[in-house]
């Protein structure tokens, strides 16, 4: 079931109302209703992978307790190694099993040795990789010292099962998410509209924005071999904004749909495409999976307390994961260690005052930053978009073999977009977008819409709202990018 799906419309009003209004008496029915909505709306892409959600969900329940109720150091470990073990173990088994069997089939291949028939015919259960990273902070935490286990599994199980970041996020930690399950939620109007008008905003991103750039990215990428440096480069630029809306849309519904429910989730994205560097990047954009990889993976390897060599394998690792972390792919592997480098190479010329940034920089420096670092993401992004590792040689080989034409890149965009007033409608909704990232850099929707009249705020909404049904793409309702990972 989509966001943005006729199903959800009907599917949202009806848990609202059950939660609310029919069995709202108690925290206790409301987590019912939250959990079981929940397996509802999951299992309507497939009901069999429900099993892994609840197998994992009492893997670590079961062992969070027992970690915490024991005070043998060995034990602790074994029981946070049997979490580990099960969860990546699932998590690898479904996601990255052919891609390391058809690696290995290549390999052998290279020395003349034959193997075959070592790939599965497995479908990959939509969400598994935020779900898990999710269940593994619990238990991790607990070991640590820095959690409580839960006590009511009622609580526990609708804490991983949430539907609103179910399959793609943000990843919440159960620090902050699980004592929300632990009380009855009282509706508070000022929050309700918060989650609306957030809602609002992520669905222009996603089905005006995103799913409008959509239909251009795919008719290039998926025929590398008819595309010319003009088509190609429209593609990377129309892909970075297209991916940052698609995936930051469905945040933004997310905690707003959160939000209806009275649930806080974590801010996931912070206008990442003001950013004067890769550093700064990932400190806002999928600030859920940046922080997670910080403190589960960066600080255990040793952080920067090691020396500055041991800090930059450091980061390369973490980058290298995080690639493998979103596609099991070559592709991917090499995308994380493009970013790797890129890091690394920034710390390094920081550490030597290169690129030190002062108090009142230039506007002119501002802007070549941001470019800079718009133009690393959008050229590593080709990467993460080809097919496959030769559509990427493909399609780069066009920007060696002509020259920008702007007549021709007019005329390409044409072809996909049928009709001239698409292409205003997506002009439009460009600026619309970097107006609105512009007016949240350093603040919050709440806030700046909160220190407008309410007739210009009821006005902005109603324009959305119009722009979002005259220029959305609603006839084939697409899957979120960030789905597939």
């Amino acid at each position: 079931m989509l966001f943005n799906s006729l199903a959800f419309v009907f599917f949202l009003p009806i848990v609202l109302l059950l939660y609310w209004k029919v069995f709202g008496g108690s925290k206790k029915q409301q987590n019912y209703v939250l959990l079981f909505s929940s397996y509802f709306f999951y299992g309507c892409w497939n009901w069999r992978f429900l099993i892994l959600i609840i197998l994992s969900s009492l893997i670590d329940y079961t062992i969070g307790k027992k970690i915490f109720d024991t005070n043998l150091k060995k034990k602790r470990k074994n029981l946070l190694l049997i979490s580990l073990v099960c969860n990546l173990g699932i998590l690898v088994f479904f996601k990255y099993f052919n891609f390391f069997a058809e690696s290995l089939e290549i390999l052998f291949h290279s020395m003349g040795v034959q193997l075959s028939g070592f790939t599965l015919s497995i479908l990959l259960p939509i969400g598994i990789s935020f779900y898990t990273l999710q269940t593994i902070s619990y238990t991790v935490d607990i070991y640590r010292g820095k959690l409580e286990p839960s006590r009511n599994w009622l609580s526990f199980f609708t804490f991983v099962a949430f539907f609103p970041q179910l399959v793609a996020g943000p990843i919440e930690r159960a620090i902050k998410l699980v004592p929300q399950f632990y009380v009855k939620r009282k509706f508070d109007w000022p929050t309700a509209v918060s989650g609306l008008r957030q809602a609002l905003w992520g669905l222009f991103k996603k089905v005006v924005v995103a799913d409008t750039l959509a239909q251009f990215v795919n008719h290039v990428y998926n025929a590398p071999e008819a595309a010319d440096v003009n088509s190609f480069v429209v593609a990377a630029l129309f892909f970075s904004i297209q991916v940052y809306c698609d995936f930051s849309g469905y945040s933004d519904i997310a905690i707003g749909i959160a939000k209806l429910f009275n649930i806080q989730l974590t801010e996931n994205f912070k206008t990442p495409f003001f950013s004067q560097s890769m550093k700064e990047f990932w400190n806002r954009w999928h600030i859920s999976l940046s922080t997670w990889f910080r403190d589960y993976v960066y600080i255990p390897l040793g952080g920067n307390r090691t020396g500055p060599i041991k800090m930059y394998q450091n980061l390369f690792w973490v980058m290298l994961i995080s690639g493998l972390w979103h596609g099991a792919s070559w592709n991917f592997v090499i995308w994380g260690a493009c970013h790797g480098i890129l890091l690394i190479t920034e710390v390094y010329l920081e550490k030597r005052n290169f690129l030190s940034k002062p108090s009142n920089p230039q506007k002119w420096r501002v802007i070549l930053n941001r470019f800079y670092t718009f133009m690393a993401f959008t050229i590593t992004l080709i990467l993460f978009r080809a097919n496959t590792f030769q559509d990427v040689f493909t399609l780069t080989g066009t920007f060696f073999s002509d020259t920008l034409q702007w007549s021709a890149i007019w005329q390409q965009l044409v072809e996909v977009y049928t009709f001239k007033i698409d292409l205003l409608f997506i002009g439009l909704s460009l600026l619309l977008l970097a107006a609105g990232d512009y007016c949240i850099r350093h603040s919050t929707w709440d806030q700046f819409l909160g220190a407008l009249q309410k007739p210009t705020r009821l006005l902005l909404y109603t324009a959305v709202v119009i722009w979002i049904f005259t220029a959305g793409t609603f006839d084939d309702p697409q899957e979120f990018v960030y789905f597939q990972f």
